[in-house]
């Protein structure tokens, strides 16, 4: 049984249609990356995964359980954790209370404010520092890390790299293949094509809310995955 699994998810922002029939599953321990032009329906498909956005239909399954009528505070306290794109932490709070606001979810696991730490060292002399204050790469690994701390089953990050200088990127997904070493599930939104190949096991394009290729990161070229993102093909890669 498959640790999540989309089945034929629909969703809709009013009248827009903003993902369309989207299914995949995805294994415990495995990553995946989704990519695609601005306005393809990533984020929304992270928000209705993690429950922030109720589908119109299709289902979301975590574990066998159908988790899709479940709210977003309840499907986080099961094992779904999202890293919303900007962050969102709290600025006049410490790095330490942020991470320990997070064990509200109660789930119990590994992840504590020491691993944390250990996870990105360069927190660790910022801990008692106010967010607001921080760096885009302390704040990036600081919202990763308070959604860690609900030791979650999913991790869903979205748009990790966006804003960040290339230093700030480089020490984030140093984090990033410990934690996938670590045997962590992750769904990975990302716009540079080439870090989200090297970290990924699979790949799926998504071209105005449609799924349009899913293959093995591995075995997928640049040229077919450029080909899916400008809409010049729709298909599946072996």
């Amino acid at each position: 049984m498959s640790l999540l699994a989309v089945d034929d998810l629909d969703v809709r922002h009013g009248l827009l249609q903003a993902v369309k029939g989207v299914g995949f599953a995805l294994e415990k321990g495995e990553t995946l990356a989704l990519i695609g032009a601005n306005g393809a329906g990533k984020t929304t498909l992270l928000r209705a995964i993690a429950g922030a956005h109720r589908p119109a239909g299709g289902r979301v399954l975590l574990d066998g359980a159908d988790v899709t009528a479940m709210p977003a505070h309840r499907r986080a306290a099961m094992g779904i954790a999202l890293v919303p794109e900007g962050r969102r932490l709290f600025a006049q709070m410490t790095v330490e209370e942020n991470l320990l606001l997070a064990r509200s979810a109660g789930r119990r696991g590994r992840w504590t404010v020491e691993a944390v730490m250990e996870a990105f060292p360069n927190l660790r002399d910022r801990r008692k520092a106010r967010a607001g204050s921080l760096s885009g790469g302390e704040q990036q690994a600081t919202a990763i890390g308070r959604a860690l701390m609900t030791n979650p089953d999913v991790l869903l990050l979205d748009e990790v790299s966006l804003g960040l200088s290339p230093l700030a990127v480089d020490r984030v997904y140093a984090s990033l293949q410990g934690l996938i070493a670590s045997g962590t599930t992750i769904i990975l939104v990302e716009q540079d094509l080439k870090r989200a190949l090297a970290v990924a096991d699979r790949v799926i394009c998504m071209l105005e809310g449609w799924s349009v290729l899913e293959a093995r990161a591995r075995d997928v070229t640049r040229e077919q995955v450029t080909d899916a993102y400008f809409g010049l093909r729709r298909g599946a890669a072996a």
